[in-house]
């Protein structure tokens, strides 16, 4: 693979965020150049096989589901974290069949679970994790539970790296280069406390009957604006550095996805960011092993252009609320802040005059789990639960 070096990068403590990098070939000869970095295929290949992609699933359409796992480079294991409907028609049987049928044919190793599996939420229950139930004792829905779920599940196979891609994706090479992509920013890091947060070339868009290749998502635009300015904010510097604000493809080592706290709704992937300025920026630190690494985020902008299931206004504006909401309830952000955001979301239509945004719920770190224990019982009363092995 070839891909730019960093150009430019910001420390916040002990975070360091580079700037977005381009990928420009995935497939080239090594070669050395100042501003280039050519990573082997066996470089990529050593990643790959200690990587877990979990892809979260929700009434999705079947198709897209199928080619995103055919996509998935064989060496990687697949985790599918599904919260599909099962009354009336039952979605999560639909795509068992479809997983059922790739591997038969494949023999892709993959893991699947439905998120309302009562196996899982009594195996969260018995290690100590009750934050992630609801009041009637099941595991809440969101994204933000699937995705914790999925990390066990990387964790419980030993996996070093695990990351997260959508399923509702029309381009399947398009996931196939995200793999990659990832694999190449682990590939360039220095310590094991990293982040890849990928950057689509573009979003396109049928405008007018034709396709129109947007640069910027609606709600990506206006979360990286905000999350600039909370940054800004405390070094005196203006900065337009963040530019993944909303990555919902994005990866991380196991040592840093084990320290994250997590944010429900669609405020997880900004959350992400606010929590390490939040925990690593400033102040003490709890984790003394971080101080002598740091922590490091890659931005790469893909070759491949992200063309995904349009869900309608409201989704975009529940979007935008709560992904200006972690910013908004951040500790480093101050009142002038604040009312920029009040303003930005009630000219948005997505918050109403005299409200105000509310706090999303925060899950803890999953490092104190006993991973083992956990599956143990997942494992002894599990519904749903299906391992494809290789």
């Amino acid at each position: 693979m070839l891909i730019e070096t960093p150009r430019h990068a910001e420390i916040f403590g002990l975070v360091k965020i580079y700037d977005v990098q381009k990928m420009l070939k995935l497939d080239s000869r090594e070669f050395e150049a100042p501003l280039l970095r050519s990573i082997s295929r066996e470089e990529i290949e050593d990643v790959l096989e200690r990587f877990s992609i979990v892809i979260p699933v929700k009434d999705e359409k079947i198709n897209l589901l199928d080619g995103v796992l055919k996509a998935i480079p064989q060496n990687c294991s697949i985790i599918v974290v599904s919260n599909s409907s099962r009354t009336k028609q039952d979605r999560f049987k639909m795509e068992e069949d479809v997983i059922t049928n790739f591997h038969k044919l494949t023999k892709h190793p993959i893991l699947l679970v439905h998120q309302k599996d009562p196996g899982l939420a009594l195996a969260f229950k018995e290690v100590g994790y009750t934050h992630i139930l609801d009041e009637n004792g099941f595991v809440r829905d969101g994204k933000a539970e699937g995705m914790i779920t999925g990390i066990l599940l990387a964790k419980f196979l030993g996996k070093d790296f695990v990351g997260f891609i959508d399923a509702d994706n029309y381009i399947p090479c398009a996931a196939n280069e995200y793999v990659k992509d990832f694999a190449a920013g682990f590939c360039m890091s220095e310590s094991p406390y990293t982040m890849v947060r990928l950057h689509w070339r573009h979003k396109p868009k049928i405008v007018e009957s034709k396709l129109y290749f947007r640069k910027w998502g609606r709600v990506s635009e206006i979360t990286n604006k905000y999350l600039n300015l909370l940054l800004a904010n405390h070094t005196g510097f203006e900065t337009d550095i963040i530019k993944t604000g909303n990555a919902g493809e994005h990866a991380m080592s196991m040592e840093l996805a084990n320290i994250m706290g997590y944010s429900t709704g669609y405020s997880i992937e900004p959350y992400q960011l606010v929590y390490l300025l939040e925990e690593f920026g400033k102040g003490e630190i709890k984790h003394a092993e971080i101080t002598n690494t740091g922590i490091e985020i890659f931005q790469i902008e893909t070759l491949n252009p992200h063309l995904h299931e349009e869900k309608g206004e409201e989704h975009i504006k529940e979007m935008l609320l709560d992904s200006l909401s972690t910013i908004y309830h951040s500790k480093l952000c101050n009142d002038h802040l604040k009312s920029k955001i009040i303003e930005e979301l009630r000219t948005s239509d997505a918050l109403e005059q005299g409200q105000s945004p509310k706090k999303n719920l925060v899950l803890p770190p999953i490092k104190d789990i006993d991973v083992k224990k956990f599956m143990k019982v997942f494992e002894d009363h599990s519904e749903a639960f299906v391992r494809f092995e290789s």
